[in-house]
Parts: C-alpha cells; sequence; structure tokens
C-alpha cells in the first residue's frame, strides 16, 4: 500500500482500548452496543471526535481515533463516565436481562475496591492508547480491529459485522461516520 497519511497534529490516530470490569459480556445485547454507538457519535458532533476505525466486542471496545476541539483524554473519560452510567441504568431497567443482578453486584464490588468510584465500575480505568505514527501501523490495527468479529466466529467477513466499521472501508456505510484513511 502506498498511501501517505497527512494528519494535523491533534488528528494523529490513537489506537484505543478499553473493556468492562472483569472482562463481563455486556454487549451481547444491542441495546448496550446503541448507547455506545449513540455516545460515540454524539462526540463525533458535538466534541470533535475522529474516528478512523471501531468495533465493539462483547466485553471490549477498540477505536482508532483523533480529535478536532477537546482533549482526546478528555473526550474518552467523558465518553466512559456517561455510558457507563447509561449502560448499568439500561440493565437496572431491562426485565429481560437474565444476568441483571449479578451483573450489577459485579459493577458495584468493583466500585467498591476502587476509591476513584462511588457506587460502581463499569470500564476497567486503563484505556492503553498507541499512536499511530506510520501506514503500517495504521493498517494494522485497523486489520486487526476489523478482523475482531471474524475471530470471534460472529460473521464470515468483517464487512457483515453491523458494529465496526470494516463496512465503510468496504465501501459502505455504517453506524458511525468514519474518516477514512
Amino acid at each position: 500500500m502506498s498511501r501517505n497519511y497527512k494528519f494535523r497534529d491533534q488528528e494523529r490516530p490513537y489506537f484505543i482500548s478499553f473493556a468492562t470490569v472483569h472482562w463481563i459480556d455486556v454487549f451481547v445485547r444491542s441495546q448496550y452496543k446503541d448507547i455506545l454507538v449513540e455516545s460515540l457519535n454524539h462526540c463525533i458532533q458535538n466534541k470533535g471526535l475522529v474516528i478512523y476505525g471501531w468495533v465493539i466486542m462483547t466485553s471490549h471496545v477498540h477505536l482508532i481515533i483523533g480529535t478536532k476541539q477537546e482533549k482526546m483524554q478528555d473526550i474518552v473519560r467523558d465518553f466512559k463516565k456517561y455510558t457507563s452510567k447509561a449502560i448499568v441504568q439500561a440493565i437496572r431497567e431491562n426485565p429481560r436481562e437474565s444476568r441483571r443482578e449479578w451483573m450489577l453486584w459485579m459493577f458495584e464490588r468493583a466500585g467498591k475496591k476502587n476509591g476513584n468510584n462511588t457506587n460502581f465500575q463499569f470500564w476497567q480505568q486503563n484505556n492503553k492508547p498507541i499512536e499511530l505514527s506510520d501506514t503500517k501501523m495504521i493498517d494494522q490495527k485497523l486489520n486487526y480491529l476489523h478482523n475482531n468479529p471474524v475471530e470471534e466466529g460472529f460473521v464470515i467477513e468483517s464487512h457483515h459485522y453491523k458494529y465496526g466499521s470494516a463496512i465503510d472501508y468496504a465501501d459502505g456505510k455504517g453506524l458511525i461516520e468514519v474518516l477514512l484513511v
């Protein structure tokens, strides 16, 4: 591939991953994944988040992101804070959630072990950002996150997975506005 990406400093892409506490498989229900999608779209429209690639798995999220406005760490902090509250509330209110009591107990237990929280902890605290400084790194991380649903056996081809950006890279239109690299 002979692409040569040109990014302004703040738009420079970072690969970031974050997972639920204890790697709990929360995102087996579309209702909870849709909260993440809506929040990412909000961050794009209102906070200047730039998304180059993304995927939501059952217990974690991978993103390749940059920013046009706010500091990336502030956007990620606010995203995680909002989504943790919204998803826990959705779990509480979902009468069809068979694992509700167990999940809420696990989130509450994790929160009590962490002095930074008041009631519960949904996300693990680390984000593991990796600056993607060249085309080889960008392509490698895009391939990695797009192949996650294939590796897990959710789909045969990555662009068939609804909760990721592979469809955008296959000339389709996904759930989130992606800036193709």
